[in-house]
């Protein structure tokens, strides 16, 4: 492979003899360089950093494996070297990558000042640390993925090595080289989003979701309409973990896809969550699933994580880089440099440009930009939303004038994301003493609220401090956790039910399956109940149609079996300012204040109406040539 001389050239190049460096590999978008001294690197952090610099790769420093101690002896060792009170979790090997994974309360000791402490562990065990924070409270789902990770970490490196030659093979350079944009779903509509681009020599997918409110085929995108077999794509990209945007992703694996998916660490963890919750509703609901949990288990083999304004190359015509969407736990507006500078394309994905408890501001500036793919939830003209305070205040009072009346209040929430915001919210009303109240967190919510506690770094300072200090808002103690449908005292939902006075935060949002759907059987025909809608919820969803009036439906009665009609007499509410997503204002306001600004706009993931006027905004206003294109269309960049 040219790529690999080249880099091999380059380090001997950089690094002096005294580094012993015995082999360089590549391994998908990094450099891996084996010593026989690293020590040298040590004493001269230079090296690393010029290395890096040189290549433009993140670079990768491992011991020589004939340098490796017994796994027993090194295990001795670190657990020597480290402070107790990083409270270890878990200790484990990696030969394939030469790394010692060390799972920690508090990663920071492990790491030590200065890389003192993880220096050590190098210096006289050989292997690398690989140091991963530990939930503050137990994830089945994050345990399992961290040991599926490892138990094919042969495997992994083989695909990293296969992903490599690809990402570096020789591509001739043509004049009339080209850039076109297939939309395969979440134009004019919310749900399967899913984007195709493609150059001469490349064929990259930019999320691939399912509408969950949808029906049969309409919940899936267009995949059918691609003139080539999906083994033939060369990498796929995730935004966010939200199954509207990666629902669809093991599906590819299943028809034959076996190249990389590129994401943040925390959108890998919580899309597999919600994945294999899809499969196990649907399963529930007597419905065949698009793949099974084979498919969940072999893309996460083929997800190769970045860190926010990372640079990384993912073809030999495409260079990828991250941004903060503040939107979910690790969502990413994507920046894609295509050519040699040839174009470059930003797909903004689901964008906060607001306040929120949970994120730090979204990234405004980019080294270049033309085309800007925008989504457009609350883009119509009505899609003005209140202010966080006005919505805080709200929904204060409307839990208020429920526990008055003796009634329980239930909240939808998307387990990823709203989940975590209203259970900040609601932690704040109780410190603060103007609520006191019962809170049961029913569904998802508790295990994805875990896997935000493995990643503070990517939260706000407030709550990333209070993770850290081990005082994490998500396990307050307003709040319990029903688990298989009974709280920490055994009691069963109907018996919470009949106490009064209960707050239910439950998945999903939509109300189109999971624990929400049945807290709402057992509240909806009491009057006194409130149900609070804090969410987007999706044309065709059942949250829509209640939200739009509807209060009778058809169920099925478990006991007789059945069907009757379900009277919805319980106070329904929507309390608007708590979204993910950007309000009309705040997306104008992002597209005024984006740098540089872009020559073109495709606005997406908008319903028909809200696609349109969006566009013809944002075209008036900013100049810009913006498009409302259909699902099916393709628009040539350059």
């Amino acid at each position: 492979m040219g790529m690999l001389e080249d880099v091999k050239e380059a380090v001997a190049r950089v690094l002096p003899e005294k580094c012993q460096v015995t082999k360089v590999d590549l391994e998908g978008p990094e450099v891996a360089i084996y010593t026989k001294n690293p020590g040298a690197f040590f004493e001269n952090e230079n090296f690393v950093a010029k290395t890096a610099f040189e290549l433009k790769k993140r670079v990768n420093i491992r011991t020589d494996k004939s340098l490796l101690s017994s796994e027993k002896e090194a295990e001795e060792k670190a657990r020597q070297i480290i402070p107790q009170d990083a409270g270890i979790k878990e200790i484990y090997f990696d030969p394939a990558f030469s790394q010692i994974v060390i799972e920690a309360m508090k990663p920071g000791l492990v790491i030590g000042k200065g890389g003192e402490t993880s220096k050590r562990i190098i210096l006289e065990t050989g292997w690398t640390p690989n140091i991963l924070r530990a939930p503050t409270q137990p994830s089945e789902i994050l345990k399992g993925i961290r040991h599926h990770i490892h138990k094919y970490s042969d495997e992994r490196k083989k695909i990293l090595q296969e992903t490599a030659k690809k990402i570096y093979a020789e591509v001739p350079k043509s004049p009339n080289d080209w850039v076109r944009f297939t939309a395969l779903g979440g134009f004019r509509q919310v749900g399967r989003s899913a984007i195709l681009l493609e150059t001469p020599h490349t064929m990259v997918m930019l999320d691939c979701g399912i509408d969950v409110a949808g029906e049969g085929k309409d919940q899936f995108p267009y995949l059918d309409s691609l003139h080539f077999p999906l083994t033939e794509l060369d990498a796929v990209v995730v935004t966010h973990a939200h199954l509207d945007h990666s629902g669809f992703i093991p599906y590819l694996f299943k028809s034959g896809y076996n190249g990389p998916v590129y994401c943040t660490s925390p959108t890998r963890d919580l899309m597999t969550l919600l994945q294999f919750d899809y499969i196990d509703v649907l399963v529930k609901e007597g419905k065949e699933p698009a793949y099974n949990e084979r498919d969940v288990k072999e893309m996460v083999k083929y997800c190769i994580p970045r860190e926010y304004r990372e640079v990384t190359d993912i073809a030999p015509d495409m260079r990828l880089t991250m941004h903060n969407a503040a939107h979910i736990l690790g969502s990413a507006s994507l920046h894609l440099h295509i050519g040699d500078g040839a174009h470059n394309l930003v797909y903004s994905g689901d964008i906060k440009f607001g306040f929120t408890r949970l994120f730090n501001n979204v990234d405004m500036h980019y080294p270049r930009l033309e085309t800007l793919i925008i989504e457009s939830t609350y883009g119509g003209p009505d899609g003005i939303q209140p202010n966080r305070q006005e919505a805080e205040d709200k929904l204060l009072q409307v839990l208020k004038e429920t526990a008055q009346r003796d009634g329980n209040v239930l909240i939808p929430v998307f387990a990823v994301g709203r989940g975590q915001e209203i259970l900040l919210v609601l932690e704040n009303f109780y410190r603060t003493g103007v609520l006191d109240a019962k809170c049961y967190i029913d569904g998802m919510t508790k295990e994805a609220s875990a896997i935000h506690t493995a990643y503070p770094e990517y939260l706000r300072k407030g709550v990333q401090r209070r993770i850290l200090q081990n005082d994490s808002p998500f396990t307050a103690e307003i709040f319990q956790t029903i688990n298989n449908g009974k709280d920490v005292n055994g009691k069963t939902r109907d018996e919470i039910l009949q106490e009064k006075g209960a707050i239910v935060i439950a998945s999903s949002g939509m109300l189109t399956g999971g624990a929400s759907l049945e807290y709402l059987y057992k509240m909806a025909e009491n009057p006194n109940n409130t149900l609070i809608f804090v969410g987007y919820q999706g044309e065709g969803s059942l949250g829509r149609k209640i939200q739009g009036g509807m209060r009778s439906m058809p169920i099925s009665d478990r006991k007789s079996g059945k069907t009757r009609a379900l009277n919805i007499n319980m106070r329904v509410e929507t309390v608007e300012g708590f979204s993910g997503h950007s309000d009309r204002n705040q997306l104008l306001a992002y597209v005024r204040n984006l740098k540089p600004k872009p020559k073109r706009a495709i606005v997406n993931h908008g319903e028909r109406m809200a696609v349109s006027d969006f566009a013809k905004t944002i075209s008036n206003r900013f100049k810009l040539n913006a498009l409302a294109i259909n699902n099916l269309e393709a628009v040539r960049l350059k």
